[in-house]
């Protein structure tokens, strides 16, 4: 096949492939290697779990193992490189510290701006490597500008999102090769190549917290029982009572804690107070946000635009109009959207194309006060 490769000035003299473990980024060195590529393969030690906590896709040692397969099922190099420091100090304290302040943390978008692809393309200078490639869901092309990040083609798996941060000089040395295939492609593409593990299961939890139970992870990492406290209505009354805010996201229904005639979900947390504040589903309905940490692909389009803006990862863009701000930007939807939690990533979207993104700090304007 041919691969998608617009944004490059020059045929790279070698590729380093990040391999996690998983079929897309075996799949995108098989393909690379088809092209005819010098490959290296590159894997990550970011994570090993301690005590009662367990280890998900991706950080695993079978993860470490099934990257080695690949590369030695295809003649490629493979080397592992200890990035746990990096890792816990730019990813998971960060994670432990948002929930604890109440946010909904993103952190596969601070480990690819902070620990993955800035850290690759130092390896592959040292190896020798022009470029560096992933199996992410997602395209490059180079304008007059410089490269645009643009959504992958398989919608369903479109990992965008998990990329604005990336800057320019970064983006301008990735390859990307499975932007232009949906998931069963590349799968048959893998088995095609003689990719080894072409039939494992794709991975959805969170690497270093698979059970998915985040409160009693950051417990266990700052080695306290949490902070007890409120679950209140919209009125300010009391309805019970949580063993800490860790864990508790705007939009969840599931594990509050209390029993009522009608669903309720979390609507805020209010970590001053240690209270978590619940309410019926169409008080998640709320028009406008405000984001922080902004990173901009390219610039800015004007003070002043509308695009599309994405809340979090499988949520789709919903148009808006997004006014720039000093520290950041303000989206008012031309639509109600559900569920904006802060901590969670506000991705901005023209047609295609990721003009930036920020950190969801606040919603503006909640419709339960």
């Amino acid at each position: 096949m041919e691969l998608p490769l617009s944004h490059l000035t020059e045929r790279p003299a070698r590729v380093l492939v990040a391999m996690s473990g998983g079929v897309d980024s075996s799949v995108a060195a098989a393909l690379l290697l088809e092209a005819g590529y010098d490959i290296v393969g590159v894997t990550l030690h970011l994570w090993d779990a301690e005590g009662k906590e367990q280890v998900g896709r991706c950080c695993a040692p079978e993860d470490r193992d099934d990257a080695r397969r690949s590369c030695e099922a295809l003649g490629i190099p493979h080397y592992v490189i200890d990035e746990r420091a990096a890792f816990r100090e730019e990813v998971v304290d960060p994670f432990i510290a948002d929930n604890r302040a109440g946010r909904t943390p993103i952190p596969c978008v601070r480990c690819n701006q902070s620990v993955k692809l800035g850290r690759l393309l130092q390896i592959a200078d040292s190896l020798g490597a022009s470029h560096v490639a992933t199996g992410h869901y997602t395209r490059l092309r180079r304008g007059d500008a410089g490269v645009r990040l643009l959504r992958g083609v398989d919608r369903d798996k479109d990992q965008s999102y998990f990329l604005f941060g990336v800057p320019q000089p970064v983006l301008a040395r990735m390859i990307f090769p499975l932007g232009e295939l949906d998931k069963p492609a590349a799968r048959e593409h893998g088995r095609r190549l003689g990719v080894p593990n072409w039939a494992k299961p794709d991975s959805q939890e969170l690497c270093f917290v698979p059970d998915g139970d985040v409160r009693s992870f950051v417990q266990r990492q700052l080695g306290d029982s949490g902070r007890p406290g409120p679950i209140l209505d919209t009125a300010g009354v009391e309805l019970g009572q949580h063993p800490g805010i860790e864990g508790f996201t705007v939009g969840q229904r599931r594990g509050i804690g209390i029993s009522a005639p009608e669903p309720r979900y979390v609507l805020r947390v209010l970590p001053d107070r240690d209270a978590v504040v619940v309410g019926p589903a169409a008080a998640l309905e709320q028009r406008s946000l405000r984001a922080e940490g902004v990173s901009w692909v390219l610039a800015a389009p004007g003070p002043e635009f509308e695009g599309e803006v994405r809340i979090r990862y499988r949520h789709a863009p919903a148009p808006a109009h997004i006014r720039v701000t000093p520290d950041g930007f303000e989206a008012a939807f031309h639509q109600p959207q559900r569920a904006i939690a802060p901590g969670q990533a506000a991705v901005i979207y023209l047609g295609d194309q990721v003009a930036g993104g920020g950190y969801i700090t606040e919603e503006l304007s909640p419709n339960w006060q």
